[in-house]
């Protein structure tokens, strides 16, 4: 026991201390990926869009690191470039959940009564479908393309954000901060503004965090059901689908653009839950 004591110590001591490492490196690899989407030829100088039919189905290399598609194009290339597009889906998506979401969430939660029960039963009833589904319904109705994708993705995510933004407008409306202000005489205005949504908005650094992945899974989901971006499009959903038909013999025109798909989320994910416990006060 005594040779275990200062191990375990050292390891306490150590999480304590130590860089979170995998904030860090989700933090560098979605920085690395915003600086793509922002100047991809710095990474990827080559034309996504370029054919050349006698480099057709080249295996990853020197020459073309992550390989080429059937008609030649270098899929590094078009990965680095369809960063953009996927990231900008993405931020979109979850900057049109939150301007649906937030006024809906403070008003009910604020509100209360009649209103906070009419609002109430429209989220619930919109949380009854998965949201995948409500996205696939608005992209239906509204039809395929960059802007309806991005319209359906962020509605079928603002339901949930929206009771999230409730109840946490909820809490803070009877913490006892709230009620010291009343009692000094504040003025309700006063109180909403410089306090009220101030407390209830932090929560939703974590949630932007983890709803960019969450939204880029969904867009490529949808461009891959040939709901999105239409081909030769760089974006990521879209290139999965172009390659299905030759995952057999070219695995590599859908691993690669999964795989950033998945690293994306990945890294979104590491990063919300780090930014929920520095706000919840844990190291």
């Amino acid at each position: 026991m005594t040779a275990i004591a200062p191990t375990l110590d050292a390891r306490h001591a150590a999480r304590r201390t130590g860089a979170p490492w995998g904030a860090v490196l989700a933090g560098g690899f979605l920085a690395a990926l915003l600086l793509a989407s922002l100047f991809p030829w710095i990474f990827a100088p080559t034309d996504p869009l370029s054919i050349l039919p006698e480099d057709a189905f080249q295996a990853p290399g020197l020459t073309h690191w992550f390989g080429t598609d059937q008609s030649g194009r270098d899929i590094f290339a078009r990965v680095v470039h369809g960063s953009r597009q996927s990231l900008s889906i993405g931020l979109l998506a979850v900057g049109l959940a939150v301007a649906v979401a937030a006024p809906l969430g403070v008003v009910s939660g604020l509100a209360g009564g009649w209103v906070d029960r009419g609002i109430g039963w429209v989220i619930e009833i919109l949380l009854a479908f998965p949201g995948i589904i409500l996205a696939l319904l608005f992209v239906a109705i509204f039809g395929g393309g960059i802007g309806p994708l991005i319209v359906a993705t962020g509605l079928g995510v603002a339901p949930g954000y929206a009771r999230m933004i409730r109840g946490q407008v909820l809490a803070v409306r009877n913490s006892g901060y709230i009620e010291a202000a009343r009692a000094l005489g504040h003025r309700p205005w006063r109180i909403v503004r410089r306090q009220l949504l101030p407390n209830a908005a932090r929560p939703l650094v974590v949630v932007i965090t983890l709803g960019v992945g969450q939204a880029i899974v969904w867009a490529s989901a949808l461009s891959f059901l040939g709901l999105g971006a239409k081909p030769p499009a760089p974006e990521w959903g879209t290139m999965m689908a172009a390659g299905r038909d030759f995952i057999a013999n070219a695995w590599w025109l859908t691993f690669f653009p999964g795989l950033f798909i998945l690293l994306t989320t990945l890294s979104t994910t590491v990063l919300g839950r780090y930014l929920q416990q520095r706000l919840e006060g844990h190291r």
